[in-house]
C-alpha cells in the first residue's frame, strides 16, 4: 500500500508501508551498535515515534534508560534536550522565562530545554508534582504558555521520560493526569546472563558515561522522510471491528471489579494510533487484533488503579490487565 502524504514542506512525498518498516529497521540496527538487548523498549519507542506518542521508561539505575534515549535521539538527528529532574527543580527551569533586557528596556524570552524536538526527562519522579505539571501542556498540545503567551513546539515533539521504581527513596508518584499523557509505560528489567556478559565485554574497558557518537552512531533519518512516515502511519486504515475491539477493551477497565479507576478515552485513541504504527513496522497496511493485544499492557499499566481489595491480595496490575485482554472477545 502507498499512502499519499499531503504535508506542507515535504513536496507531496509518498511513502509505502514497506518503506516505513525499512526505516524502522535502520533505526534498530543503528541503536544496536551501543545498546545490548532492550529490544522491547526500542520497539515501543519506535511505535511511539511513528504515532506521535510519549514513552515512560521505568527501571532500576544502571539499566541504560538514559543512554538508550540518547542513542535514539542521535539516530533520528532530532533537536535534543535533556532535563535532569531534581527536588529543587522549578517550572521555569523547564519552560524558560522572560528576562528584562536593560539594553533594550524590553523583556526577552529565554527558552528552556523543553524547546526541542525530543526531550529526555531524566528521573522525572524525583521532582515534586508542581514541577512535573510543567510538562502537561507540552505533551498534550505541543505548546507551552509563559506569562500568558503560547509558544508552539515542533508538531511531533516527543518526550522520553525515565523514572526509578516508586519503592526507592526520594521519589514522588506521577499524577494521573501526567501518566495519562504517556502512550507507553515500559518496565526495563535487568538483562539476561548472556546480555550482561556482552555489556561487560563491550563497555567494561570504558570509563565515564558513554556517548552515542563514541559507538559510531550517526543520524540516519531525514526529517522529510520521518514526517512522511508519520503521515503514512496515521493514514493506515482500521476496520470497524478492530475499532470496536479497542473501545471494548478500554471500557472494560472501567467496570472490572479489581480496578478502582479505568482508562480514559485518550487511552483508546492512543492505542488505536499505536496499533497502526505496529502494523506498519510489521510491513502490513492493515491493523489486526493482535496489534492491539500486544500493545495493551504497555498502554494500560500506568492508566488503571487497583482496587483496595486487589492491592491487599497483592495482585499486580499486569495480571489484571492481561485477564481483561483475555476476557474481551477479539474479532476474528
Amino acid at each position: 500500500m502507498t499512502v499519499e502524504i499531503d504535508k506542507s514542506g515535504d513536496n507531496g512525498r509518498t511513502l509505502a508501508v514497506g518503506e516505513v518498516k525499512a526505516l524502522a529497521d535502520d533505526i534498530r540496527r543503528e541503536v544496536a551498535r551501543a545498546i545490548v538487548g532492550q529490544d522491547e523498549a526500542v520497539e515501543l519507542m519506535l511505535i511511539a515515534l511513528f504515532s506521535s506518542g510519549h514513552v515512560l521508561l521505568e527501571g532500576p539505575p544502571g539499566t541504560a534508560k538514559t543512554f538508550l534515549a540518547q542513542c535514539f535521539a542521535r539516530v533520528l538527528g532530532l533537536g535534543f534536550g535533556r532535563i535532569q529532574f531534581t527536588p529543587d527543580l522549578m517550572p521555569g527551569d523547564i519552560l524558560g522565562s522572560n528576562l528584562f533586557n536593560f539594553q533594550t528596556s524590553q523583556f526577552t524570552l529565554t527558552r528552556g530545554p523543553i524547546f526541542c524536538q525530543l526531550l529526555l526527562a531524566d528521573e522525572i519522579n524525583r521532582t515534586p508534582p508542581k514541577t512535573q505539571a510543567a510538562l502537561l501542556e507540552a505533551m498534550q498540545e505541543r505548546a507551552v504558555t509563559i506569562d500568558g503567551v503560547t509558544h508552539d513546539l515542533p508538531p511531533h515533539f516527543m518526550v522520553i521520560a525515565t523514572q526509578n521504581p516508586i519503592e526507592q527513596q526520594g521519589v514522588y508518584p506521577l499524577p494521573e493526569a501526567q501518566l495519562d499523557r504517556f502512550l507507553f509505560k515500559h518496565k526495563m528489567d535487568y538483562p539476561s546472563h548472556e546480555e550482561e556478559r556482552r555489556i561487560v565485554a563491550a563497555h567494561g574497558a570504558r570509563f565515564g558515561a558513554p556517548r552515542p557518537e563514541e559507538w559510531g552512531i550517526t543520524p540516519k533519518v531525514d526529517p522529510t522522510l520521518l514526517e512522511a512516515a508519520i503521515g503514512a502511519v496515521a493514514a493506515l486504515p482500521m476496520v470497524g471491528e478492530v475499532v470496536d475491539y479497542v473501545v471494548g477493551l478500554i471500557r472494560s477497565t472501567r467496570t472490572a471489579p479489581d480496578l478502582e479507576g479505568g482508562a480514559s478515552p485518550r487511552a483508546a485513541a492512543l492505542l488505536a494510533g499505536a496499533a497502526r504504527a505496529r502494523a506498519a513496522l510489521d510491513g502490513r497496511d492493515y491493523v489486526i487484533p493482535d496489534d492491539v493485544k500486544a500493545l495493551a499492557p504497555a498502554v494500560l499499566r500506568h492508566r488503571v488503579i487497583l482496587s483496595p481489595a486487589a492491592e491487599i491480595e497483592g495482585r499486580p496490575v499486569e495480571s489484571v490487565v492481561q485477564r481483561l485482554i483475555e476476557e474481551v472477545e477479539a474479532p476474528r
